[in-house]
């Protein structure tokens, strides 16, 4: 994995329109509740998944280069083996930025998947919780942030 930096986070944040690749049909799913957070806070999230045609009443695209007009971010909640084929077609789709999820589990993050956006110009963030690093987040998410500063994990 490589060391992310808050200057990084900050400025993956500041993308005001992302794409959440991987968001859930279901309802309660941690994914769904990250794209009514991020809605929220006002950011323009347009989901992206090829099983689905729309969530919460917005359209769902199959794919990221079929998202119009393109995004410049993406946030993955997605498997590693997925992670692959999203990262090619967020070059495909001129993504600029990439946001490899991951909380409790395995998450997204990939080791070919982080090389390949470094080798086409695309700036990764692998194996971060998004919720740790937007201002006012819930308790849960701040514990998280703080257990990862005391092991030295958190990004400085």
């Amino acid at each position: 994995m490589s060391a992310n930096t808050m200057e990084s986070i900050k400025d993956f944040l500041k993308q005001k329109r992302l794409a959440l690749v991987g968001v859930s049909h279901r309802e309660r799913d941690f994914s769904r509740g990250m794209f009514r957070e991020l809605q929220r806070r006002g950011y323009s999230v347009i989901p992206v998944n090829p099983n689905l045609s729309e969530v919460e009443g917005q359209r769902c695209f199959p794919h990221v280069q079929d998202i119009t007009p393109p995004v410049d971010a993406a946030v993955l909640m997605t498997s590693p083996a997925v992670t692959e084929e999203v990262v090619r077609d967020c070059k495909l789709a001129g993504v600029t930025q990439v946001w490899m999820h991951q909380g409790a589990g395995t998450g997204a993050a990939n080791p070919w998947a982080s090389s390949f956006c470094r080798q086409h110009g695309i700036r990764v963030i692998e194996g971060e919780c998004l919720f740790m690093f937007l201002p006012r987040t819930p308790l849960f998410h701040r514990l998280h942030g703080c257990v990862r500063e005391l092991m030295g994990k958190y990004p400085h």
